[in-house]
């Protein structure tokens, strides 16, 4: 009984593992296009729509360029 307990949750871990390898994975490509696309001038309402994410989680992995920009010149004009 005991061996069966033993191989049942070694299979469910090793299962787990490959399933959080999995969605780290798919993960870091789904930021990756975030950030590439609103580089390009997609929303993040719009990805945040296509995706299922809320727009404010996508807007903080996928910042407005223009906007770190925009902030750098404002704050090198009060210098």
């Amino acid at each position: 009984m005991t061996s069966d307990a033993e191989t049942q949750i070694r299979e469910a871990t090793r299962k787990r593992e490959k399933s959080k390898a999995a969605f780290e994975r798919d993960d870091a490509a789904l930021r990756e296009l975030f950030v590439t696309w609103r580089g390009q001038g997609v929303g993040p309402s719009d990805m945040a729509r296509w995706s299922g994410m809320t727009r404010e989680w996508v807007a903080k992995i996928a910042p407005d360029p223009k906007r770190a920009r925009d902030i750098a010149a404002a704050k090198n004009i009060a210098d």
